[in-house]
């Protein structure tokens, strides 16, 4: 065993990808300091607590269980030590407006049903559909996701072209599912889970079928306590490896000097995000950023320091944000279950609204949670406790205004579509929208996902694990390779973590087979 002089490591951020990581890396015995402008940890993964409801603030679906096991399994931990993980059947319902729900199982004779009651046949069809998805979730998740890509010829090799032409990595995954299914519905089933990778399903690599493998086969989960306590989960894992963490602290600047990194430069808030008027200058032998990446680029390093300047932020495409409406009724909706999705007739509309016309969609699509009905502590007795999602362009206008009027709007659409009466057992509401992702989070242009899954911004071609300019630099979070998503963040803090080993040598030799190759 290699032993190394521990490392001042301070990690900018304290979301899942720099508890993630964090923990990891003081397993390996560096000096790990995590600083967090937020007076709590989890990034997106917050919660908020009112008049006794507690509410996931961002991420809500558990998908990919395997790769959370096996986080936990690099520190000799089984994850249900942790927290408890309970499976949600059906996964999810499906509103298609006119009165018409239809429930989403795991279970495949109820999946085989439901798709020939949409369309008569595509149940067989999904069957080898699904057989297709699950090949490529093995191959991505052997070959691909576990595997930094530092140019396009770690991308393009010999491996890639073999299986990239069977997973269909360069097709496109609307025409992919069309050809086979012709029912809006099963076909929207198919493609749902895009928006949740920031791509209009119409745009997304044929590559993202595997998401039908995981939510279709594989199943959907809930976390009891929310998607927080994964959160804390890593938080607690990271104070027992040593890692010092220091919330309501915002780093305002990286000094740079000759390509090397030596400090961050760091200012106090106050719990309301206010600036206290301490500042103070944290030394490191390297920084590690899992805050908003365009932020770091662009507001954080010295001109010289920067490797993707403005210019290059603005020709992306920036995943949508989100505008969130927090509800505690002071009733049940029996109407809904856990994940309750609506899906407009014609989607596209919305999608355009997003990423070709920006504005506020009228008569959205949206997702529901109503994590109550599994986990009853998350609301007071006989009370409902709901979160309400529709994807929204980024930096479109976010007046006070404008959010108070498209609120009363939302409500109304939602009580329409779900045969609900909501407003009169509203008790407790907040509404996060883009102006509150970019205060909070300081994300790009207000996005609640960063930049979206396109070909050309999958792999190889998102922004690198790697500074360019910085030679101590590097970054993690959903950004990066793999991309969006919990899963996805939990695997780029894996990849980070190696980077450093490879930098500094491992204090502890990692199995072979868990070593990407």
């Amino acid at each position: 065993m290699k032993t190394i002089t521990p490392k001042r490591i301070v990690i900018v951020g304290a979301g899942y990808g720099g508890l993630a990581t964090a923990a990891l890396l003081a397993k390996d015995g560096h000096q790990v300091t995590v600083l967090e402008r937020n007076d709590q940890v989890g990034g997106r993964a917050r919660i908020w607590k009112k008049d006794g409801f507690t509410f996931d603030m961002g991420p809500s679906w558990y998908l990919m269980p395997e790769v959370f096991d096996r986080y936990f399994s690099l520190f000799g931990e089984k994850r249900e030590d942790w927290y408890t993980l309970k499976r949600l059947e059906p996964s999810y319902r499906v509103l298609y407006g006119k009165g018409e729900a239809r429930d989403v199982s795991s279970t495949p004779e109820k999946l085989t049903a439901l798709f020939d009651a949409l369309e008569p046949g595509a149940g067989a069809k999904l069957g080898e559909y699904l057989k297709d998805a699950a090949y490529k979730y093995d191959i991505a998740m052997k070959e691909f996701l576990y595997r930094e890509y530092r140019s396009v010829f770690d991308f393009m090799n010999r491996r890639m072209m073999v299986e990239g032409l069977k997973l269909k990595v360069l097709g496109n995954l609307d025409k992919e599912v069309s050809r086979v299914f012709k029912d809006r519905r099963t076909r929207q089933i198919l493609e749902y889970a895009m928006v949740f990778l920031g791509t209009a399903p119409a745009d997304a690599p044929g590559l993202y079928s595997i998401m039908s493998h995981v939510d279709l086969t594989q199943g959907v989960f809930y976390p009891m306590g929310g998607l927080s306590a994964i959160a804390d989960a890593l938080y607690q894992l990271g104070q027992r490896e040593g890692v010092q963490y220091q919330l309501g602290t915002e780093v305002t600047s990286i000094a740079v000097q000759d390509g090397v990194a030596q400090a961050v430069e760091t200012r106090t808030l106050d719990a309301e995000g206010n600036p206290t008027g301490a500042t103070r200058r944290i030394e490191a032998d390297l920084i590690i950023a899992n805050a908003d990446y365009a932020h770091v680029e662009t507001e954080l390093l010295p001109p010289e320091a920067v490797s993707l300047p403005k210019r290059y932020w603005q020709k992306r495409v920036v995943a949508p944000s989100m505008f969130i409406i927090y509800l505690g009724l002071d009733k049940q909706l029996p109407k809904l279950i856990h994940h309750n999705l609506y899906f407009q007739e014609d989607w596209t509309k919305h999608f355009d609204t997003i990423f070709k016309k920006p504005g506020w969609p009228d008569k959205p699509c949206f997702y529901v949670s109503c994590i109550s009905k599994t986990d009853p502590d998350m609301a007071p007795p006989g009370c409902e406790n709901v979160f309400y999602l529709i994807p929204a362009a980024p930096g479109v206008q976010d007046s006070e205004e404008q959010r108070q009027a498209y609120a009363d709007m939302a409500i109304s659409h939602l009580e329409e579509i779900s045969g609900e009466s909501i407003r009169p057992s509203i008790k407790v509401q907040r509404v996060f929208s883009q102006r509150d992702f970019s205060r909070d989070y300081h994300a790009y242009k207000g996005t609640a996902l960063g930049i979206s899954h396109t070909l050309k911004q999958t792999a190889v071609f998102r922004p690198a694990l790697r500074s360019k300019k910085v030679s101590n630099l590097l970054y993690t979070g959903q950004y990066t390779h793999p991309g969006i998503g919990v899963p996805m963040v939990l695997i780029a803090a894996e990849l980070t973590a190696n980077i450093v080993r490879e930098k500094f040598g491992p204090a502890t030799a990692m199995p072979a087979a868990d070593k990407a190759e």
